[in-house]
């Protein structure tokens, strides 16, 4: 049987140990799963080019999230996770929103260029 004292210093490695393990598991299920597959459907419905904000957003995040995985920072890998799937679901909706009306973009045009593009540009003054 063993000593009462070397039971519990056993508990504690043990419950120390599977508290550990379950960052990567959560990094798993939250990055890998959950952010990837929300910007993989963001570029289904061209959230690049309709919603260019919450696109560039995501992707970054998403960047970000597999950064700080690589230092072993899970928690702040599913924290930028979580951002990451938040802001494409953001572009999604409104990469889709912009498909079906594109009255409604507020920012660009049906080419893709801003208004202020077709605005004639001072020409560049020579440096002699």
């Amino acid at each position: 049987m063993m000593q009462p004292m070397r039971r519990s210093v056993l508990v504690v490695v043990f419950s120390a140990w599977c508290l550990a393990a379950c960052g990567p598991i959560a990094y798993v299920s939250e990055v890998t799963r959950h952010a990837s597959r929300a910007v993989d459907e963001a570029r289904a419905a061209h959230a690049d080019t309709l919603s260019p904000y919450y696109w560039t957003r995501a992707v970054n995040f998403l960047h970000m999230a597999r950064e700080v995985a690589g230092h072993a920072d899970f928690q702040g890998a599913n924290r930028f996770g979580r951002l990451a799937s938040e802001s494409a679901e953001k572009a999604t909706a409104e990469a889709e929103e912009f498909a079906k009306d594109p009255t409604k973009r507020p920012y660009l045009d049906d080419l893709g260029a801003t208004k202020d593009a077709a605005k004639p540009v001072a020409p560049a003054k020579d440096s002699h």
